[in-house]
């Protein structure tokens, strides 16, 4: 039987999701159009969130566009949306870096294009890296055995929490 442990309540994702918006800014000033590109479920929403954050202060041009990848298998990816990223700041945004693999498969079609920057973004970040790929602005970072997993959980447009999986009981 799985044990599951709350390692992210839904005031404290909100709370960091919020956060990260502001470092966003910190990080953009004087940028003009920020591209929140969410990886399709959990991706999205979080995207969305951090606009709602960032259209409060942010004075440039924000859109938020859905990147729909299979994460087994990530060879095909396809964008909604707006599919001219030149001279924007793209932010890739993900529920959770565990490998690196998904947010590296995401990053290879915007190089079609000529964005003036790209940046990641995760609501969590494991420490099991295969990929050479680390998030500029992460809500919580965790070390975590081999054989754990984290679900991040929403409903609608809502982060309920995350939690922390393992097949050991």
């Amino acid at each position: 039987m799985p044990f599951e442990n709350l390692i992210l309540t839904a005031d404290a994702a909100f709370k960091k999701m919020q956060r990260m918006a502001y470092e966003i800014i910190e990080k953009n000033v004087g940028e003009e159009k920020i591209i929140l590109a969410g990886v399709k479920e959990n991706g999205l929403v979080i995207a969305q969130i951090v606009k709602s954050f960032l259209q409060d202060v942010f004075k440039g041009k924000i859109d938020v566009i859905e990147i729909n990848i299979d994460k087994r298998n990530p060879k095909s990816i396809s964008f909604s949306g707006n599919k001219n990223f030149d001279d924007a700041v793209v932010i890739v945004t993900d529920d959770v870096a565990n490998t690196g693999k998904t947010l590296l498969y995401a990053l290879k079609p915007l190089l079609d294009f000529y964005p003036k920057k790209i940046q990641a973004l995760v609501l969590v970040e494991r420490s099991h890296k295969q990929f050479p790929v680390s998030p500029d602005y992460v809500g919580l970072s965790i070390s975590t055995a081999a054989d754990e997993k984290i679900i991040v959980e929403a409903e609608g447009n809502k982060i309920t929490g995350a939690r922390l999986s393992t097949g050991i009981l």
